[in-house]
């Protein structure tokens, strides 16, 4: 009781010695050793809020000799950011405990480098928030029990009184200094000295900011009408780097914003914009803490060089808008379908009322919105299914492959939604009986540069469906990120790699047949070959290729293009679809005459693709010395990171096993002794995919990442058909699939099937998912 009596009879003497000093620095210069002996701490650092209630400055150290202040971003990045952040004090007996920051919360680090520099092991820490009343003043950081043990119940006591003192002080030393001649810089200076509002007008609008719990910036422009672009070259002088304003034509780049979360963005404060000579140009509100927290360096660790702009509060709102989605007000779809709800719309008879239905402001609104929310959720396809008389129109979206509800809307916008989406892609409005398809260009309307590929179709009722394709414009991706097995990769290339040829890629639509010839296509894509494509549309592009766009309404068909590029020297071929036979045998008379050509078909499976272009009418005997391969494919749902593995009993991996060689068993060696191909089957599994000689299988769990499904992404399941003698000698003989499938079984294909287990023993997908993608 003694020790407690002492330790409050100190802590009085500490706060009595805090209201008597003049100032904030005089304060700590004054009273650090006294709190630090109180508290029987090593060091101790006291921050300050900035004006704008954004960051906290370092006002005085003691033990640190670091000669510029620290300024640290109110969020939970640091451990005093936290503590301003949460307005909640942190008794820490580890900074080195990573996990244990983690459970605090996610993003919460504490950064090692003074350590490093200084050789000091920083250890225990008492952080807490200097409040009065909801209004944040600071933190005060307690560094290190000389003890070497927590920090107790007695300091956190102690802590929390000094707390309350200071703030008073702080306040009182405020308004003294607000009284008296205004000292303190601040960033909006340079408006007074570009005679933009007077000195006391400035003073003034600070109180009431401060008073009224809002930022300066929001007093500006609300009081004074002062513009973004008129604060912004005054916080250019003040941070000492170039300001950046709002440019409305900016666009979204999946490379430097597609890597941040919107939550991120809004708690750290920056976003990066563009690759400049100057190095990555980052847009932060406070330059300086942004640099001090030295974040940005982390999240993009193979840059060297960030050019730091400064810019208004409003213009990083907007721009965090335009660059990831949702409206610059943040509103959600059901807000504007409440907007929306007002008098009905006419539904249909008169053109003109229609038109101006579909330019309605907050109907284009409500579209855009669909798309940008569509594509933030990496949706291949948006369905509008509007149902006849007074019903609702459905929207739904294809993510991962599966239909997903979005929304609902009211049944009088049904024609004008649809006449929008019209009007985006210059589709006749007037005509509603006959399908029609056409492109949106989005960047003329929204803010992202993504097309869509559009089909109307008239359904029963008198309504019009509407299904778009999001086209995944960009890069094709690497032929070793395809996901592809080391058995198929190997083939694959030895098979493309031929001088001349023909090699299909098949598959049902949205099977990514595209996405893969493109990959192969990067890997041939070298110097010294000259490669031709033919597309309908062009979604991916890359250098080197020349690509053309078919284009229908022009007479530009496939075998039109087909025909131009033998006459222009071309090395490589590539033709979107074979569609007919007049495609396909100019594929293999190309081929024949020294030409590597890729095409995509619409089949099934490999062996199949075979007599479906022999009922097409070719030449068995020239498709079968054309022919290179043929690599059928599907996209199964992926598990995502929350699955569990578990190891299987004998009894369910006897039935896998099983299942796995249903088309090994009509090959040779397994007719003659299936137990032991069986079992040497299973030790070469164990071999490959197995840990500690056992084999691991994983179940879905379901997670706040996969929306509770378990599954998040898809993987690609390939087969691959490589057309060697025995298969060209069935070909020549018109033989039937089961026999081509038996051949190219025993020649090395994995079926579909055989190549979704082996993924599943690598942990990509499950059983469920393999089987509802293949057939057998």
């Amino acid at each position: 009781m003694t020790f407690q009596a002492l330790f409050y009879r100190q802590l009085h003497h500490v706060t009595a010695r805090i209201h008597d000093t003049e100032n904030l620095e005089q304060i700590m210069l004054e009273a650090s050793q006294d709190i630090c002996k109180l508290l029987n701490a090593d060091r101790l650092t006291l921050y300050a809020t900035n004006e704008d209630q954004t960051a906290i400055i370092s006002k005085i150290k003691t033990g640190l000799n670091s000669s510029r202040d620290l300024k640290l971003p109110i969020s939970p990045q640091s451990i005093a950011g936290y503590a301003a952040f949460s307005k909640q004090p942190l008794n820490l007996p580890d900074v080195y405990d990573e996990e244990a920051l983690k459970k605090i919360h996610p993003s919460l680090t504490f950064l090692k480098e003074v350590d490093k520099r200084s050789g000091y092991r920083t250890k225990q820490m008492l952080v807490a928030p200097i409040l009065e009343g909801k209004t944040l003043h600071g933190v005060l950081q307690v560094i290190n029990n000389k003890n070497d043990e927590p920090f107790g119940e007695l300091e956190l006591d102690g802590v929390a009184e000094l707390c309350k003192t200071l703030a008073t002080a702080i306040r009182q030393r405020m308004q003294k200094a607000e009284d008296g001649p205004r000292k303190r810089a601040t960033k909006y200076d340079g408006l007074v000295a570009d005679g933009v509002l007077t000195e006391e007008e400035l003073n003034k609008c600070i109180q009431d900011a401060r008073n009224e719990g809002q930022s300066v910036e929001h007093r500006l422009m609300s009081d004074y009408k002062i513009k973004p672009a008129q604060m912004g070259p005054s916080l250019a002088k003040f941070f000492g780097v170039p300001y950046e304003a709002f440019n409305p034509g900016r666009i979204r780049s999946e490379m430097l914003q597609g890597v941040l979360k919107r939550e991120f963005v809004v708690e750290q404060g920056w976003i990066p914009l563009e690759e400049s000579p100057e190095g990555l140009v980052i847009m932060c509100m406070d330059p300086e803490a942004v640099r001090g927290s030295r974040v940005v360096p982390q999240v993009f660790p193979r840059i060297a060089k960030f050019s730091y702009r400064v810019t208004t509060q409003a213009e990083f709102v907007e721009t965090m808008a335009q660059l990831f989605g949702a409206g610059a007000d943040g509103t959600t779809v059901d807000e504007l379908l409440a907007g929306m709800d007002g008098a009905p719309l006419d539904d249909g008879a008169n053109e003109d009322s229609l038109e101006s239905a579909a330019a309605d402001n907050e109907l284009v609104k409500f579209v855009n919105k669909v798309i940008i929310d569509a594509y933030n959720q990496k949706v291949s396809d948006i369905h509008i299914e509007p149902m006849p008389g007074k019903f609702k129109t459905g929207i739904r979206f294809r993510i991962d492959g599966s239909l997903v509800p979005y929304v609902e809307v009211p049944a009088h916008f049904r024609q004008a939604m649809v006449t929008r989406l019209k009007i985006m892609c210059d589709l006749d409005i007037s005509e509603r009986r006959k399908p029609q398809d056409g492109k949106i260009k989005f960047k003329k309307y929204g803010p992202l540069d993504i097309e869509l590929r559009v089909a109307t179709i008239p359904s029963a009722g008198g309504v019009e469906d509407v299904v778009m394709r999001i086209l995944a414009a960009g890069e094709p991706i690497p032929l070793e990120k395809l996901g592809l097995t080391p058995h198929n990769k190997e083939r694959l290339e030895a098979t493309v790699s031929k001088p001349y040829g023909l090699f299909y890629v098949c598959g049902p639509t949205g099977s990514g047949k595209t996405t893969t010839l493109h990959s192969i296509l990067k890997f041939l894509n070298t110097p010294d070959t000259k490669i031709w494509t033919a597309e309908d549309p062009v979604e991916i592009t890359q250098k080197g290729l020349r690509q053309v766009q078919i284009n229908k309404k022009a007479g530009i068909d496939f075998a039109l293009v087909m025909r131009a590029f033998l006459r222009a020297d071309p090395d490589i071929i590539m033709v979107g679809e074979s569609r007919d036979k007049e495609t396909v045998s100019m594929g293999v008379e190309a081929s024949l005459t020294g030409h590597l050509v890729f095409s995509t078909l619409h089949t099934n499976s490999a062996p199949e693709s075979i007599t479906r272009l022999m009922d097409m009418g070719m030449d068995p005997f020239n498709f079968a010395d054309a022919l290179l391969g043929i690599l059928a494919q599907r996209l199964a749902k992926k598990l995502c990171d929350c699955k569990e593995s578990y190891v299987p009993d004998a009894e369910e991996l006897r039935l896998f096993a099983a299942e796995y060689a249903e088309e090994l068993r009509h090959s040779k060696a397994w007719k003659e002794d299936y137990a032991a191909e069986s079992k040497k089957m299973v030790d070469k599994w164990i071999q490959t995919y197995g840990e500690n000689g056992q084999i691991k299988l994983y179940r879905a769990v379901g997670c706040d990442k996969c929306n509770k499904s378990g599954y998040k992404g898809r993987v690609g399941l390939h087969e691959l058909l490589v057309a060697d003698d025995g298969v060209k000698k069935l070909i020549q003989e018109r033989a039937r699939v089961a026999e081509l499938f038996a051949q190219a079984v025993e020649g090395g294909m994995r079926t579909l099937k055989m190549d979704g287990m082996e993924k599943i023993m690598m942990g990509l997908t499950d059983l469920k998912m393999v089987r509802s993608v293949c057939i057998k």
